[in-house]
C-alpha cells in the first residue's frame, strides 16, 4: 500500500489516490464524513495543516516527499487498524467549530449542533442564563451553546477526569473559559443549582450493539457509548433527576439516537417531542420542566 509519490505530485492527485485507497478498503464512515473522497480530504487537510475554506486553486499545490509519508502513515492506520480520521489528526469539527479530541472521549458527530445553530429556535422561551452540558465528552456540545449564546454561563459535566481535562483544553481554545465551568459529576451528583437548559447526549447503547459495531467504533470509549438496560439505564435515569435542576420554564433537550423508539415504547405516557433535521439524525427529544414534573412519579 502507498501513494507512490512522484515529482510533480499535486495535492489533488493525492487526494484521489487516497480516497481510491480508502473506497477499496473494508472501511466505514461515520465519524464526520460518509464517503471516501471527504474522508481523504479530512484527513489531508488536517495532517497538512491546510484550511477547509481555501479556494479550489489549492489542488494544483505540489505536495513534498515527506507530506506523501505522513499522509501514508496515517493512512496505513486508518485502512489496517480502523482508527477514525478524527483520532488520527487529533481534530473534529461540530457546529462549524475545530475540536481537539482523542481516544478519551467520542468523537463528535451529534445533529444537536444544528439545534445550537439555530439558538434552540422555538424551544427556549427567553435567552438562557444557564446552560448544564451533562456527559459533556470533548465539551463541544456547551462550548458551542456558550459561543452562540455569549452572555450565558455554562457547566461541563462528565464522569471521566481525561474527557473533563480536554473538554478544558477545548474551552481555553475557543475563549470561552471565562464562561464555562468544567464539573467531575457521575450524571447529577456533583451538580450544583439550576438551569434554563440541559442538553446531553448521555451513553444509550447496549454492550450487545456496542459489540455489534463497526470496527471504528471499538475506539472510542466504551464509557461514552454504554448503558445498561438495552441502552436505556442512563437516559430514564436524566429524565427522573432533571426535574430537580431545571428552572420553572427550563426545558432538557436529549438524544439517545437509535433507542428512541425502545425508550418512548417504555414510557408512552410522557410527551416527548422528538425533533426534525435539516441536515439529518434523529433520536433527540425535547422536554419541558413542567411535563417532567408532571410524570415524574410515573418515572420512579
Amino acid at each position: 500500500m502507498g501513494l507512490k509519490y512522484g515529482a510533480g505530485m499535486t495535492l489533488e492527485d493525492c487526494l484521489e489516490k487516497l480516497s481510491q485507497q480508502f473506497e477499496e478498503a473494508d472501511l466505514f464512515y461515520g465519524h464526520g464524513t460518509d464517503n471516501s473522497w471527504d474522508e481523504a480530504v479530512y484527513l489531508v487537510f488536517c495532517a497538512l495543516g491546510l484550511s477547509f475554506e481555501e479556494d479550489d486553486t489549492i489542488m494544483s499545490r505540489p505536495v513534498t516527499q515527506k507530506e506523501v509519508s505522513l499522509v501514508e502513515s496515517l493512512a496505513r492506520r486508518r485502512i489496517e487498524e480502523y482508527v477514525p480520521v478524527a483520532y488520527l489528526v487529533g481534530e473534529a469539527w461540530f457546529a462549524g467549530l475545530p475540536f481537539k479530541v482523542d481516544s478519551r472521549v467520542l468523537i463528535p458527530r451529534s445533529p444537536i449542533a444544528e439545534l445550537i445553530l439555530e439558538q434552540f429556535a422555538g424551544l427556549l422561551p427567553a435567552q438562557p442564563h444557564r446552560i448544564l452540558d451533562l456527559c459533556t465528552g470533548s465539551g463541544c456540545i456547551g462550548i458551542a451553546c456558550a459561543l452562540a449564546f455569549p452572555d450565558t454561563f455554562v457547566d461541563l459535566a462528565d464522569i471521566s477526569l481525561g474527557a473533563l481535562t480536554l473538554a478544558s483544553e477545548n474551552a481555553a481554545r475557543h475563549d470561552s473559559q471565562d464562561r464555562i465551568c468544567v464539573i467531575h459529576s457521575d450524571l447529577f451528583n456533583g451538580v450544583q443549582g439550576t438551569y434554563d437548559l440541559i442538553v446531553t447526549n448521555p451513553p444509550y447503547v447496549s454492550k450487545e450493539e456496542v459489540d455489534a459495531l463497526p470496527q471504528e467504533y471499538r475506539h472510542e470509549p466504551e464509557l461514552g457509548l454504554v448503558s445498561e438496560e438495552e441502552g436505556l439505564k442512563i437516559p430514564l435515569q436524566i429524565l427522573r433527576e432533571a426535574p430537580n435542576y431545571l428552572t420553572s420554564d427550563g426545558i432538557l433537550v436529549m438524544e439517545v439516537g437509535h433507542s428512541w423508539e425502545a425508550l418512548a415504547a417504555r414510557l408512552p405516557q410522557v410527551p416527548f417531542l422528538w425533533l426534525e433535521f435539516a441536515n439529518g439524525g434523529e433520536g433527540v427529544c425535547m422536554l419541558t420542566a413542567r411535563q417532567l414534573r408532571e410524570v415524574h412519579a410515573q418515572l420512579v
